[in-house]
Parts: C-alpha cells; structure tokens; sequence
C-alpha cells in the first residue's frame, strides 16, 4: 500500500465545532492509521494558539491558518502572514464598512467587543441572543482576546462577521487583489460570516506544499472537512470527503460523503478506503 498522507479539518470534521475533543473512535483511527505509516495532518482555519489543545494528540504535522503557517514534526516549512500594508488596508476597509472583525495571530486571538455590544442592543430580533451565547461560548473555549489587548503582532487571517451583505461590497472591491473571501450562508439572524485569506495560500496549496516537501504525490493525499473553507483542500487531494453534518455545496463537490463527526464518520471512511484495518 502507498504511504497517504492523510488531512483533517478540526472544527465540524474532526470535533463538533468550538470544541477540542474528538470522538474516541476517530483518535482510534488516527493512531491505527500512524502505525500503517501514513501522515496525518490537522488542516484547520483556526490559528496555531487555538489547535493547542489537540496536539496531544500526537499529529504528524499541521496546517493552521487556512494554510498561511504549515509544521511537519515540529518543523515549520511554511510561515506567511501578511504584511503590515496588507494587514492595515483589511482593517480599515472592514471597520468603514460597519464589518466586525477577529484577527487571528500565531499565539492569540483577537475580536472586536463592538460585536457583542450590537448583538446585546439586538437582542430582541430573532437569533441574536442565540449568537450572543453561541458568540461567548466560542471566545472562552478557544481563549480569544479582545482587540484592546492586541499589540501589534503579524496577522494570518481576519474572520469576519457582516449584518448584511450589502456592507460587504466595497471591502470586497477594495480588497480583491490581496485577499480571497470565503463567505459561509447566511443565517436565521441575518449575519454573513466567513474568512478573509491571503491569495498567496489556502488549504488546497497546503496540500500541495506538504506533498512536495514529503515527496509524495498529490493523488496519495486524503481530504477531510466539512464547510466551504475547505473546498479548495477536498478538490486538491488524490481523495477529497464531506462530513454528512457538512456544508450542502460542499458536499456537491466532495468525492464522497461520511459519516457525521458524531457518527463515527473519520474511523468508518478510514476502514473504507483502506487505510486501516477494522477491530
């Protein structure tokens, strides 16, 4: 059997979103995986400080940032935050355009409190004061600062959250030639949230990255996610897999569908494709 590499997203594919425990029966598979002699990576949005916690785990490598930081063995092989000029245009372009933004660092996490302040003065209007609680749940369990603690250090990538999409046009304008936005659905309350990423990665030319550096071809890759922010990396991949709980786009373009983060669904598609052997 050829050496896969094999790439997992945390939040909805790995662990149920804004939390750090996989279910057992995916650890199980991941371990039985590293003993055939396949890589696993973690291929996550979130930055390195908030996939701390998973690395216990004992991964091969990772890839944070949407692929703008890539490790391999504690090593790093790629590091590309944006420039200050970059950083500073998408800053001032969100904030004029009423955007409330999350700037995510190597070791920290930034929001804007202003973002709560609107939603707590909303309140009343349906699904606010859900996304309020669902908003703070988020900011503890992942540790993430408020913006006044922010000191200046290099920036990855911006999450973004807009009232509406209207207030999204000009940014998007003014911003296109540096940055890529990757916008989820709108929800019942309103909101559009998504990321802004630099045009110089993603997660489809992480994989690429990793395979060239472990010599191994692209086609021996294996893709894991489960939202629109992984479409480059299910399409990349020699094999690119939606989680059934996953995006309904997505799942248009994944090869395959699995089972649920909560079904089972990373252990049952490794025995599938043969990358480890069942109990």
């Amino acid at each position: 059997m050829n050496r896969k590499i094999i790439f997992l997203d945390i939040d909805g594919t790995l662990t149920e979103p804004g939390k750090n425990e996989p279910p057992e029966s995916a650890l199980w598979a991941i371990r039985q995986a590293r003993e055939a002699g396949h890589y696993v990576f973690l291929c996550t949005g979130r930055n390195y400080k908030m996939l701390l916690p998973l690395l216990k785990y004992d991964f091969d490598g990772v890839v944070a940032s949407a692929g703008g930081y890539i490790e391999f063995q504690k090593k790093a092989i790629y590091d590309c935050p944006m420039t200050e000029r970059q950083k500073q245009t998408a800053m001032e372009a969100l904030e004029k355009s009423g955007i409330f933004r999350t700037v995510e660092c190597m070791d920290a996490t930034y929001t804007d409190e202003s973002f709560k302040a609107f939603l707590r003065e909303h309140a009343h209007e349906k699904g606010n004061s859900e996304l309020l609680r669902w908003r703070e749940q988020i900011e503890k369990s992942l540790n993430i600062l408020p913006m006044e603690a922010y000191e200046g250090q290099p920036v990855y990538k911006i999450v973004i959250m807009s009232p509406t999409r209207e207030q999204l046009a000009e940014p998007m304008e003014a911003l296109a030639e540096d940055f890529v936005f990757c916008l989820q659905e709108e929800g019942k309350n309103g909101f559009i949230n998504g990321e802004i990423i630099n045009r110089k990665f993603d997660k489809g030319r992480a994989i690429k990255r990793v395979c060239a550096y472990l010599h191994i071809p692209v086609a021996d890759s294996v893709a894991f996610g489960d939202s629109m922010n992984d479409k480059e990396m299910l399409e990349t991949a020699g094999l690119g897999i939606c989680m059934e709980n996953g995006n309904e786009k997505l799942k248009k373009l994944a090869d395959e569908i699995c089972p649920g983060v909560l079904e089972n669904g990373i252990r049952e598609a490794f025995v599938k494709h043969h990358l480890i052997q069942e109990r």
